[in-house]
Order: structure tokens, then C-alpha cells, then sequence
């Protein structure tokens, strides 16, 4: 089915698409790869769905200019193994959603604005999109709150549908919630890139809705909770999504527990071997990613467990120490350790030269392109953010930084602005040369 236009329709707009003039004049191209540079977040944020899907039909890799979005799209292919080579870029939609007074809304849509700016996979190696939030947070879901003040994305709630921050509930009798996140991923493919979302594991961060009963906290002792898990995450892939992240997957099964900073109990080792397998069975899909946070260091530990790639393991800012590890590596084909730009725990602080060096490495240290480790990228890394937060407290906090209530002033003022833009450049140069190798 078609869900852009069903999504387009929706929203009150034509679905006879036109030719963008406006991302013509901001486009960076690389052979037959398109995408918006020398941008800030605002100047996307500000346009509307109908612009975006405009602005990515202009930029598509494609000879010919479709009128209408296409009714097959399929995702970039890179065979089954696609995630041990790929680039994860975590966006948090929650941060860039529609702030309005104190309430937060319509983040899949500010998603799907900020996709042309996202550069397609390259010949060699995907890349893929992981939204920071899917389902609702358990406290203050569907409002911002004042700087400082806790509003975690850590904790979910499960049997709930998904978070008011994210889904535009003022269109869902004319497209679902489950049809949104349909139609950012057929974008999403449509530009060439892979989707994915972000998922946690701690017991004690998870609330399971009753109907007309109180919520109760997920224990993975009892299976209908697993049951549950299981179908939650199976229902997301089947809408398209191709990767998961697992937060605090390094502890799964009590490995290293000294240095485990979430709250409550976890999945042993065979129970998350089997959650994993069930998700892929279940989904029919063979080429899912399972990304693990921290886990790295025993690499057959997390390729048995169905991991795909792990991050933290190597040194990010030495290209000789990643190229190394890439040669190291490269016969690896069904688990590998990748490199760090930044995780959701940046507190920020890291210069721009420090950033642009790091993305350098994960685009460039190999000895050949099919060599190539995966890497992990936040929104900041491509989008600097402005100087008094960082990627960790806006996984922590959600405050608006509008000036008078509105969206807009809240976008303009949530990242940088000139030196951002100029930074983007040079992010948007970096991936230039890396999208034909």
C-alpha cells in the first residue's frame, strides 16, 4: 500500500508531486547520490510534509521524476548481512518534534522533514536512520518539561500503542499510527536509507498498560511479559523497520555487572537468544540488525547471542588504530564491533574538529571499502545542537527552547546556527567522497 500518499491525503495535500527548487540549491551529489548539506535542522523543520516529500523526489537517484510516489518501494539491499558494515545515525524524534506551549507532538512528521538531509547508503555499505523513540515514556509522554527536569526516553510503556510525542493523533482516523510509520519508511528506503528504532531492556524501565488496571513493571520471569515484548517488536518490523538497538544488550545475561547503569533485572543469555530469534522468525525478515550497546570485548558471546555489530571497542579518534582493527576484522561476516562518532551518553563538550575526525575514520579506515566497520552516529554528529545541552540530556529531559510557544522558535533555537551550518558542510563533504566506494 501506498501510505505516503494515504499519509499526503491526510494532512490536506495534492499527492501530484513537483520538482523542489529550493533542495536543488542545497544539494550535495556524489554520482548518483543526492541529499541536502549546509543546512540547520530549522530550515527543514520549518517546511511541510508536502515540501519533504517534494524535496526528496528532486533528489532521488532515479533518471526519471516521479509525479506520484511510487506504490513498490524497496529497501536498499545489501544482503542479509547488511548491519556489520552499516552507519546508524540516531535521530531523536522526541527532540525534534512540534513543541507547541508545553505540548509535544507529530515527531514522526518532523522525521520524515529532516530525511533530506540524511546522506543515502553508499555503493559499498548501508546507511541507517535509528529513531530514538517509539513507544510512550512513563512519565510526561505527550508534553516537554522544563530544562533539568526528568522526562526519560529510558523508560516505555509497553501494550500502550505508540509514544503522543511521536505519532500526529490529530490525523489517525485518516491514517494510523502504524501507517505513519509506514509511510517514513517507504521514505525513508525511497532515499536510500535503512530504518531502524531504539529499544531497552531493564526491567525496572518498562511498564506493562492493563486494561482497567493499574501498570505493572515488566518481569521477564513471567512470560506473558515476554510474549508481549516479542510481539510489540515483531508488530515495528513488519511496518518496515529493518534495525533494533538494544540498550544495555553488553549486560544481558549478568556479563560485567559492575559497570551497569540501568535499573532493574535483565534477560538471561538463552532468553534473549530466544526473543531474538522469535523476532526474526516471526517477522519474516533475514535481514534484520541487532545492534547491542557496549558489547563488544567477546565478540563470539554476542555474535551467538544474534547480535549483528556491538559499538564502544575501538578507539574512534586514531585512523591507524581503526584500520587495523577493520583489516583485523574484515572476514567477519556475521558479527563485528563498530567505531563511535558519539553515543546517546555524550554530555557534549567535544570540539567540531574532534567530531568531523571521528565521522572521518568511520567513512575512511579500511583497507578496502568491503573492510569497512560499522559506526555509530547521533543527531549532533551531523546537526550540532546548541551550546547549553547535549544528545544525553535530551535523552533525559525534553524541554522547549521556543521563545513564544511556537515550533519554530523552538527549532531555530534547539541547534546551532551559523557554525552549524558550516559544519554541516563539512559533514556533507566527508560523506561526498565516501558515497561511490
Amino acid at each position: 500500500m501506498n501510505y505516503v500518499n494515504v499519509l499526503l491525503k491526510a494532512l490536506n495535500f495534492p499527492t501530484l508531486l513537483m520538482r523542489d527548487e529550493w533542495s536543488l540549491s542545497y544539494q550535495y551529489v556524489s554520482g548518483m547520490k543526492k541529499w541536502l548539506g549546509g543546512i540547520v535542522p530549522y530550515d527543514l523543520l520549518n517546511r511541510t510534509v508536502k515540501q519533504a516529500v517534494d524535496s526528496l523526489v528532486t533528489l532521488c537517484q532515479c533518471q526519471d521524476f516521479y509525479e506520484k510516489f511510487p506504490d513498490k518501494i524497496n529497501t536498499p539491499d545489501y544482503g542479509d548481512n547488511w548491519g556489520v558494515r552499516a552507519n546508524y545515525i540516531e535521530i531523536n524524534n522526541r527532540a525534534i518534534a512540534e513543541m507547541v506551549c508545553n505540548t509535544t507532538r507529530n515527531g514522526i512528521l518532523s522525521s520524515i522533514k529532516l530525511l533530506p538531509a540524511i546522506p543515502p547508503s553508499a555503493k559499498s555499505w548501508a546507511n541507517c536512520v535509528i529513531l530514538s523513540q517509539i513507544f510512550p515514556n512513563i512519565y510526561g509522554d505527550g508534553y516537554n518539561k522544563p530544562v533539568g527536569e526528568e522526562n526519560s526516553l529510558y523508560g516505555i510503556k509497553l501494550n500502550s500503542g505508540y509514544s503522543f510525542n511521536i505519532i500526529d493523533f490529530d490525523i489517525a482516523d485518516k491514517i494510523s499510527p502504524e501507517g505513519q510509520f509506514r509511510a517514513f519508511n517507504q521514505l525513508a528506503n525511497f532515499h536510500g536509507v535503512k530504518t531502524g528504532f531504539r529499544t531497552v531492556i531493564s526491567a525496572d524501565q518498562i511498564k506493562v498498560v492493563q486494561k482497567d488496571k493499574s501498570d505493572v513493571t515488566f518481569d521477564w520471569q513471567n512470560p506473558e511479559h515476554v510474549e508481549l515484548f516479542i510481539k510489540e517488536h515483531v508488530k515495528l518490523i513488519k511496518m518496515g523497520f529493518e534495525a533494533i538497538f538494544i540498550d544495555s544488550a553488553k549486560h544481558i545475561g549478568g556479563y560485567d555487572m559492575d559497570n551497569y547503569t540501568g535499573v532493574g533485572e535483565l534477560p538471561d543469555y538463552s532468553q534473549m537468544q530466544y526473543i531474538l530469534h522469535e523476532i526474526r522468525v516471526r517477522s519474516g525478515n533475514t535481514h534484520l540488525s541487532f545492534v547491542g550497546e557496549k558489547s563488544t570485548g567477546d565478540f563470539k558471546r554476542y555474535e551467538n547471542l544474534g547480535l549483528t555489530s556491538g559499538t564502544a571497542y575501538i578507539e574512534p579518534d586514531n585512523y591507524d588504530e581503526v584500520k587495523q582493527h577493520s583489516m583485523n576484522l574484515k572476514y567477519e561476516m556475521s558479527y563485528t564491533p563498530g567505531i563511535e562518532v558519539s553515543n546517546d551518553n555524550d554530555e557534549g563538550g567535544r570540539s567540531y574538529e574532534a567530531r568531523l575526525n571521528r565521522i572521518n575514520n568511520a567513512l575512511f579506515a579500511y583497507e578496502y571499502p568491503s573492510d569497512k566497520l560499522p559506526s555509530f552516529m547521533q543527531m549532533e554528529d551531523l546537526f550540532p545542537l546548541r551550546y547549553d545541552t547535549s544528545t544525553h540530556a535530551l535523552m533525559m529531559t525534553n524541554p522547549s527552547y521556543s521563545d513564544d510557544g511556537s515550533p519554530q522558535s523552538h527549532w531555530i533555537n534547539l541547534f546551532a546556527c551559523d557554525d552549524g551550518c558550516e559544519y554541516n558542510k563539512k559533514v556533507s563533504e566527508l560523506f561526498v567522497h565516501a558515497q561511490n566506494l
